[in-house]
């Protein structure tokens, strides 16, 4: 039995004694997804307090005798409690039942494609639920089910809309529903209860430092599903903790929840809070904010309020959709018109604190993903490029920039090879420069 298997099957043994919960499962198997480390699932709910050694043990004991029981008895059928079967589509609100489902299984994301099977990603992969593609019909039927009225009325009006789901003493998702040529299609990624730790994530301690700028700009990039959000939350959580100030977050849709610790905590969702990102961001420049995070820097009129939040005295943090520090650099910039090139450049210059760019990379004995970066700290030199119109040159500050705490991606890459974390084939796959990949 892999790795994955054996984890699958002891976290389905602990759900059906009932020492943990479905939420506990699902948060832990992130964690153990991004940070890796190649740890089996029960110590992580150990050293997470979930399990006790005791019960960790007696666990490890029934697994084991249920495996011998299958490898003596190979024909034998698997418990219902340990082999859950998909639950039936045509059940009311079966869609609730496929979530459960889904966190059972460790998934993070639950896709329901009209005219394929249901799919669950687990470790980064695509895994068919079943041969039986879902009909127009049915996936219609399921989604609709779920949504709130003016959810359905965004969904016919628009062709698409973003959510965020609960079920109540399971788990949070983050959903997007859509219109597609073969009918309606929907795709849910688990939120974890509690907000992360950046160990958590397998990220650096050392990132933490970017929780102590008191005003300026933090951007967090990447492709879709590189962790960018959590990493986010991560920061966020730290500041929660150690500071005494009043945190806006402003997210389509909210994913993790803060609550207010030392800090006071309000999220806003566009859609039901606010009509778009820059009403909530001109709205919350009058709402005595110290830290405002933004879901995603969109548009010109969001990336312009936002510059000017970060000059006014405030920390911001916010994601964007780009691959790596020069072209974050370069996307700002490039929002704005040629009329207004050199006051942006020169506000964006004394305003940027760090860029951290990051990719979630398969790990070489198949346990999970684990992070690779590029961070950009935006010393003096940054500002001068990026005033100066150089952003090009920026590559070669972060090749020489690790006194200062910067790291180029392949110089991530190569260190995840040489630690035999990563295998170079993999590396490969997500460098900019291949020839810098050592073998």
């Amino acid at each position: 039995m892999n790795p994955d298997s054996d984890d699958l099957l002891f976290g389905r043994i602990a759900l059906h004694y009932k020492l943990v919960t479905r939420e506990q499962l699902v948060e832990v198997s992130q964690l153990q997804d991004t940070a890796g480390n190649g740890r089996p699932l029960g110590e992580i709910l150990v050293e997470k307090g979930y399990l006790t050694p005791r019960q960790h043990e007696q666990l490890l004991a029934v697994q084991r005798e249920y495996v011998n029981r299958q490898q003596t008895s190979p024909s034998s059928p698997s418990p219902q409690a340990f082999s859950p079967a998909v639950p039936s589509l045509d059940e009311p609100r079966a869609l609730d039942r496929l979530l459960e489902h889904a966190l059972r299984s460790a998934a993070s994301d639950l896709h329901l494609h009209t005219g394929t099977p249901l799919k669950l990603r687990v470790h980064g992969h695509l895994n068919e639920l079943g041969p039986a593609p879902v009909d127009a019909r049915t996936a219609e039927r399921l989604v609709m089910e779920i949504l709130t009225p003016e959810q359905a009325s965004a969904l016919r009006e628009h062709g698409q809309v973003d959510f965020a789901y609960t079920l109540p003493g399971i788990g949070r998702f983050r959903s997007n529903a859509y219109r597609q040529q073969r009918g309606t299609d929907a795709v849910f990624r688990a939120i974890p209860p509690r907000p992360p730790v950046l160990e958590d994530l397998g990220l650096p301690a050392s990132l933490a430092r970017f929780a102590d700028f008191h005003q300026g700009m933090v951007l967090l990039t990447g492709p879709a599903g590189c962790g960018k959000s959590s990493t986010l939350a991560a920061l966020l959580n730290i500041l929660n903790e150690k500071r005494r100030d009043h945190i806006i977050t402003i997210e389509d849709p909210i994913e993790y929840i803060h609550p207010s610790k030392s800090c006071v905590v309000n999220q806003r969702q566009v859609g039901p809070h606010t009509g778009s990102f820059a009403r909530a961001l001109r709205a919350a420049l009058r709402e005595d904010p110290d830290i405002i995070a933004i879901g995603e820097l969109r548009d010109l009129e969001t990336v312009s309020l936002a510059l000017t939040a970060a000059e006014t005295g405030h920390l911001v943090l916010a994601t964007l959709h780009t691959n790596n520090a020069t072209r974050t650099v370069n996307r700002v910039l490039g929002v704005f018109p040629p009329s207004q090139q050199e006051q942006i450049r020169t506000m964006f210059a004394e305003s940027l604190r760090a860029v951290i760019s990051q990719r979630l990379v398969t790990r070489a004995d198949g346990t999970g993903r684990v992070p690779a970066l590029e961070i950009l700290v935006a010393n003096k030199a940054v500002g001068n490029l990026i005033r100066e119109n150089k952003t090009f040159q920026i590559r070669s500050v972060l090749q020489t920039g690790s006194a200062a705490g910067m790291c180029l991606l392949d110089s991530s890459l190569s260190e995840l090879v040489k630690n035999k974390v990563i295998t170079r084939e993999e590396a490969l796959r997500h460098a900019e420069e291949p020839q810098r990949i050592g073998g």
